[in-house]
């Protein structure tokens, strides 16, 4: 035992219970029982964490042990639970913690963060050239989860050049609100030409694209979905899922005004590029260039009579797209942030030098500046594989 302040031994419990021993005398048969009695509180109180943890989890099987344990609590209470512990706060902390890992909840909503601040952060600091997709994309995607009642689903077509970060940005929204990203079971990924390659399934591909919609939302009421290539896509398969984008008077059970909608496009990057030029020429940086504008000529250069999904469908026609988000074409200076980005991201030393190299590497036009880059920064990750040793 311990001495106190005026030389007295500090007693413990179990000392108080069965009476104190001489300092220095061997454990007696008396204290060993005691401290084996409170070990044995101790692990009943264990188990009834493992207990009440396990049904917060698992749910089967947990009503036959409720009944046994209020059996019990009637016969006999155990000594373990008055032992000063956190108790039930702490268990209710434990099953989150649990649950942050793993799969606890009967749908995908307990694993939404909506970590806007996060998203804003990331795009500042590793989207580049792209002043007008950035501004969209936060304040549309903010506006829009903060409304208690939107009116319909949130519609984001995103326009550029391949290249310029229109995977990139999808892939950051799916992270910063999702907390499983693209694995998320709140987020589907279609690619036009792997998901829907012949056109003479159409009506099948209809099917199956609206089940995997309605069944996406009916686990997750914030759902995002996002359609890579959606030039490719076949007019019908737009107009399928038409209504899941219009406003409804939600009189069906299933209710899509929380779902998000990305469509990524290549279509209207050469009137973007063609603006993004003509201010270059004049001298004028790309920062002035505005949203009117650009949102203006993407609409023209879409209705255009092409063979084009976006053209033959009724999104355009019914105004089904919120915003248009254009991606301007990236500059020299550009790919060399790309390529610091991805020494960075591999861990990997890099100079001036080396990073001018790997810009230099890429294809600029028009043939007479050389001022965008062919490919944007979507190479440059490959290309940094020559600088290693």
């Amino acid at each position: 035992g311990g001495v106190g302040s005026r030389g007295t031994t500090t007693r413990r419990p179990w000392e108080e219970e069965q009476g104190s021993v001489a300092e220095g005398e061997p454990w007696s048969r008396v204290r060993y029982e005691a401290v084996k009695k409170h070990f044995r509180a101790v692990g009943a109180l264990s188990r009834q964490y493992w207990q009440y943890l396990a049904c917060k989890v698992w749910k089967e099987g947990c009503e036959e042990e409720e009944e046994e344990k209020e059996e019990e609590e009637e016969s006999s209470h155990s000594p373990g639970w008055s032992l000063p512990l956190v108790g039930q706060d702490y268990l209710e902390i434990l099953s989150a913690w649990y649950c942050s890992f793993g799969k606890c909840c009967k749908t995908g909503d307990c694993r939404i963060v909506n970590n806007i601040t996060g998203l804003e952060a990331d795009l500042n600091g590793q989207l580049h050239g792209q002043h007008l997709a950035k501004e969209v994309v936060v304040r549309a995607v903010q506006g829009f989860l903060q409304s208690p009642r939107p009116e319909k689903a949130l519609v984001l077509s995103f326009h550029g050049w391949s290249g310029t970060g229109k995977n990139f940005v999808a892939r950051m929204v799916a992270s910063h609100l999702y907390q499983d990203g693209l694995k998320s079971e709140c987020v589907r990924v279609f690619i036009s030409l792997f998901h829907f390659p012949h056109h003479m399934y159409v009506d099948s591909y209809k099917a199956q694209l609206k089940k995997q919609i309605s069944e996406t939302v009916q686990l997750c009421k914030q759902s995002l979905f996002i359609f890579d290539e959606a030039e490719k896509l076949h007019f019908g398969l737009l107009d399928a899922i038409k209504p899941f984008m219009a406003r409804t008077d939600n009189k069906d059970q299933v209710d899509y005004r929380r779902s998000i909608f990305l469509f990524l496009s290549n279509l209207g990057g050469n009137a973007i590029n063609e603006v993004a030029l003509d201010f270059w020429r004049a001298g004028r940086a790309r920062e002035e260039i505005s949203m009117e504008l650009l949102e203006q000529q993407l609409r023209l250069e879409l209705q255009e009579p092409e063979e084009n999904g976006y053209a033959r469908s009724h999104l355009l026609e019914e105004n089904l797209i919120d915003f248009f988000v254009p991606f301007l074409p990236l500059e020299y200076h550009h790919v060399k942030l790309c390529a610091r980005d991805a020494f960075l991201a591999r861990g990997l030393p890099y100079t001036e030098a080396a990073l001018d190299e790997v810009a230099r590497m890429m294809v600029f036009v028009p043939k007479e500046e050389k001022l965008f880059s062919a490919q944007g920064c979507k190479s440059v990750s490959q290309r940094i594989n020559y600088f290693l040793p």
